[in-house]
């Protein structure tokens, strides 16, 4: 296997890597460690050479060595693992770098701490400036959704928007309300609900499409606030080995990008996906740019058929088990988003669409069968985004239609705490269904869906290994037969992320050739305990041969 890896490492830089030529001394080598290429069953190295940002060599540590040069940067790994970067499929980018500056509610135990920080936030900005972000989760005191009341007295001079962490509903305090007008008498939107108080007046949280009603209230941000944001983002994410995100953004955040890139100032690659309603400007857009490139690139289409679970929005055949009174709903119209989806593909775009209960999945499975079919044969790659309460017919369908299911296993671990009350027993035998999609061919690409979950890819692999529950109820797992093995996690959070934004071969793995994205670990993960997974940390980050992240001493 040694000498393979040398001899196409040859072959590609065009003269026989025995000879030690210029051309074949590598610009780094990592030695003595553990490399895992991001190949499924491939055996691991000791040992990696890059040149000119891409990989050059696998192989023993005296094979590499022997690439290095005087000017070659040696990195003496000392046990520590070596993998592909990581990649995320679906993340909210540019907002997760505002949330990184906003007021943080993930964690806030009780009704008065929440209402106590959004204080606190408000006292340290201006009067008339909006709060957002927050990012708060009303399962931590028991499922109580929260009022306009509590934070009403708090904040008299600052609107107030502050999301749940999967974003699906909103808190709004009494000024926001006004300013986008609700009031009693304003009904509920398509795709939306407006939470009412027993008097019929607004509560205070608004549903799905109805925080629109407020959000569009809020001015937009400007290209600095914005390029701010992602610069904070990127910080962040390289901090984790993230290499590449998958950003389920808008035309704002593509033209962030766009500036990042054109400036030399993008540190990781993006594939940055738009809403599917504009799928017209989209079609334009490439015809005129094309799809850009390895480091920046477009061609996706993001739509919903649902809400979520934590909202009892998401869209089930039969009702919620805690909340019989619905079943869900969808958030956009069935016959619109059809009509969408088809027209889309046919364009030859790439769809990626949110679904989460099990009718908004088999409802999105039969249309892309559908599309797959009137459109004809082409590498569509079509994506469900969560997949995460599925019929058991559907388990199969990903496989047999070829479909990605791009999941986040972060959030088996957090909705695992309740989900059973809100959809029963039988319904969450196959939810966040990882071992029976892959026992089923199908392909999974992971990612966290921040900021809904945080960011860290290793403590979504820590999800998809152990399945434990945040609260520590499960510490054998969370329907543990749908536990998954260490590889098969990072296939998904590398080559399979690759594969759905349609740069694999070049990203996810680390084979002769490919793009020199990779992290290093503290430790080798193939050797440590399961359930020290996430207690590792990231020593290195490296983007086509550069390093963008070094963790310093104490960090």
């Amino acid at each position: 296997m040694r000498t393979t890896f040398i001899a196409l490492a040859a072959v590609l830089t065009g003269t026989a890597a025995c000879n030690h030529p210029e051309a074949d001394v590598a610009d780094q080598v990592y030695v003595g460690g553990v490399v895992w290429t991001g190949e499924a069953g491939a055996p691991t190295h000791e040992a990696l050479a890059v040149r000119d940002g891409r990989v050059l060599a696998v192989g023993t540590t005296d094979d590499i060595r022997a690439l290095a040069g005087p000017a070659t940067e040696v990195v003496e790994l000392a046990g520590r693992s070596v993998l592909p970067g990581f990649i995320d499929a679906h993340t909210h980018f540019v907002s997760g770098g505002f949330q990184l500056s906003s007021v943080d509610l993930r964690d806030a135990p009780t009704p008065a701490e929440f209402a106590r920080r959004i204080g606190a936030f408000a006292d340290g900005i201006e009067p008339g400036e909006w709060i957002t972000g927050g990012n708060w989760d009303h399962e931590l005191w028991g499922g109580e959704l929260p009022r306009r009341e509590w934070v009403d007295s708090l904040t008299p001079d600052n609107p107030v928007l502050v999301q749940r962490l999967d974003g699906h509903m909103a808190l709004a305090n009494t000024l926001a309300l006004e300013m986008g007008a609700v009031t009693s008498a304003t009904p509920d939107p398509a795709g939306g609900a407006i939470e009412r108080a027993a008097d019929g007046s607004p509560a205070g949280v608004l549903k799905d499409a109805a925080m629109s009603l407020v959000g569009r209230e809020i001015p937009a941000a400007t290209e600095a606030e914005l390029d701010r944001a992602l610069e904070a983002a990127a910080r962040h994410a390289l901090s984790l080995g993230v290499t590449q995100v998958h950003d389920m953004g808008s035309w704002a955040h593509l033209e962030t990008y766009r500036r990042a890139r054109s400036a030399g100032r993008l540190p990781l690659r993006i594939y940055s996906v738009v809403p599917m309603e504009t799928w017209e400007r989209l079609r334009d857009f490439v015809a005129e740019r094309g799809q850009g490139d390895d480091r920046l690139r477009w061609g996706g289409l993001k739509a919903f058929v649902d809400g979520s679970l934590g909202s009892t929005t998401a869209w089930f055949h039969e009702p919620y088990a805690d909340d019989p009174s619905t079943s869900g709903l969808m958030t956009t119209d069935t016959a619109q988003l059809r009509r969408w989806i088809m027209e889309s593909d046919a364009a030859g775009l790439h769809v990626i669409v949110h679904a989460i209960g099990d009718r908004a999945n088999d409802w999105l499975l039969d249309v892309y069968a559908e599309a797959a079919e009137r459109n004809g044969p082409r590498d569509r790659r079509f994506r469900v985004e969560h997949a995460q309460h599925l019929s058991r017919e559907a388990l199969g369908r990903f496989g047999g239609q070829s479909v990605i299911a791009s999941m986040q296993p972060y959030h088996a671990a957090d909705d695992g705490r309740w989900a059973e009350k809100r959809i029963g027993p039988d319904r969450v035998r196959t939810t966040y269904a990882f071992r029976s999609l892959l026992d089923r061919a199908a392909l999974l690409a992971f990612g966290s869906d921040w900021t809904v979950a945080p960011l860290d890819p290793l403590l979504g692999i820590d999800a998809a290994v152990t399945r434990r529950t945040l609260d520590g109820a499960n510490p054998g797992g969370w329907i543990p037969e749908e536990r998954i093995t260490l590889e098969e996690t990072l296939v998904a959070y590398t080559s399979g992320g690759a594969h759905a934004g349609y740069l694999d071969g070049v990203t996810g793995v680390l084979r002769p050739g490919a793009y020199a994205d990779l992290v290093v670990l503290s430790r080798d993960i193939f050797s440590v305990p399961t359930e020290d997974i996430a207690s590792l940390r990231v020593e290195r980050t490296v983007v086509e041969g550069r390093t963008a992240y070094l963790r310093q001493e104490g960090n």
